[in-house]
């Protein structure tokens, strides 16, 4: 069997290509930039040769892409975009036009970008199509099944997206915390998860009527599920995935997530980071607080406190707020469960590690095993 699965960040997006009939440390691995960063990129050499632009495809990752649009207009050039590449600037299309965004048709844009009025940029995280023409070189073709990670927000127009993302997460904790929970087919992915579904929507469409296996998961939980299969991971363990956009700690006991926190992680420091690690699971760090000081959030429905925990698992590409402290530096509570997950060797390649958990949730395959308990 084999199975692309794909990580996307803010900063990168991180590709592993799963062949069940090798070993996993045989699989084929790719760490490319985030595609916001990619379309940051376009908007911003337009902006630099006073071009207009005009946005097509889906809802996508905002952050760096979102920024240079808004540089492209305060700059005086115009932008145009369809209502659904649109939403990725903001939930609310009112608030897209206030900033300067002329709303147009799927038909007007084709007319903008054929007439050379306007430089056309698809807006989409994962883009199947670039995939397989980059594997192609190698002479390595696309599978048929596919697991896939964003971070969703959630469409909330009329909330802060931070508390609404809380809101989901908090809800799929309460369920049960299980792997399976976080996971979703492309006809389960609920209403809410828009930039999800645009996904699913996109990969369905290039799929045609292949047989094609998919899963769908949160950026958060993909690699919190996927620290845990470094065989360093003893539960109780507290996974915490410093990431380039965001820092996410989890509190995990019998594959079961039952505490939560997220920031973002140009606001985080070693100090704060180990502060919130002990109080995770202590089962003392409020939401309020996170989110008072720039981050989503906290949600502790149960702790167990932080002696009974077994190791610490520190996962993501900003892993050094941890790694290159000297023993002095770290809390004498954390030093001795403390431990660097690389799972099968790849340390950025954890979220594509719990995504091929959460696709063997979903389709399961009873040879393969990934998380220990």
């Amino acid at each position: 069997m084999l199975i692309l699965a794909a990580d996307i960040g803010t900063g990168t997006q991180d590709i592993l290509l799963f062949n069940s009939e090798k070993e996993m440390e045989n699989s084929l691995l790719m760490v490319m930039p985030a595609p916001t960063q990619i379309i940051a990129k376009k908007v911003r050499t337009a902006t630099k040769k006073g071009e207009a632009i005009v946005l097509t495809g889906n809802i996508m990752g905002g952050g760096p892409s979102t920024f240079a649009i808004r540089d492209h207009l305060k700059a005086g050039f115009p932008v145009y975009a369809t209502e659904q590449a649109a939403l990725t600037i903001n939930d609310n299309i009112e608030n897209v036009k206030a900033f300067g965004v002329r709303i147009v048709s799927d038909e007007e844009a084709k007319k903008l970008a054929c007439g050379e009025n306007a430089l056309e940029i698809v807006m989409q995280d994962f883009d199947p199509e670039s995939l397989s023409s980059a594997l192609s070189v190698f002479e390595v073709q696309m599978p048929e099944n596919y697991a896939v990670a964003v971070q969703d927000h959630g469409n909330a127009p009329e909330k802060s997206n931070r508390i609404y993302r809380f809101e989901l997460l908090r809800e799929l904790i309460e369920r049960g915390g299980k792997l399976e929970n976080f996971v979703y087919k492309p006809e389960e992915i609920p209403e809410a998860f828009t930039r999800m579904k645009a996904q699913a929507d996109s990969l369905l469409k290039v799929a045609g009527k292949r047989k094609t296996k998919s899963i769908f998961m949160d950026t958060g939980p993909a690699a919190i599920f996927g620290a845990l299969t470094d065989s360093a991971a003893v539960q109780p363990s507290i996974v915490v995935n410093i990431g380039n956009g965001h820092t996410l700690g989890a509190l995990v006991n019998e594959n079961k997530i039952t505490a939560i926190f997220e920031h973002h992680s140009f606001l985080m420091n070693p100090e704060k980071l180990q502060e919130y690690i002990i109080r995770l699971a202590d089962g003392n760090l409020g939401f309020e607080e996170v989110f008072e000081d720039g981050g989503h959030g906290s949600y502790i429905k149960e702790a167990i406190g932080f002696e009974q925990i077994r190791s610490v698992m520190v996962t993501g590409p900003k892993r050094e707020m941890l790694e290159k402290l000297s023993g002095s530096e770290i809390r004498q509570e954390i030093s001795k469960k403390l431990h660097f997950a690389a799972p099968f060797g790849s340390m950025m390649l954890s979220g594509c590690f719990g995504l091929l958990a959460g696709f063997f949730e979903k389709y399961p395959e009873p040879s393969i095993k990934l998380i220990n308990h």
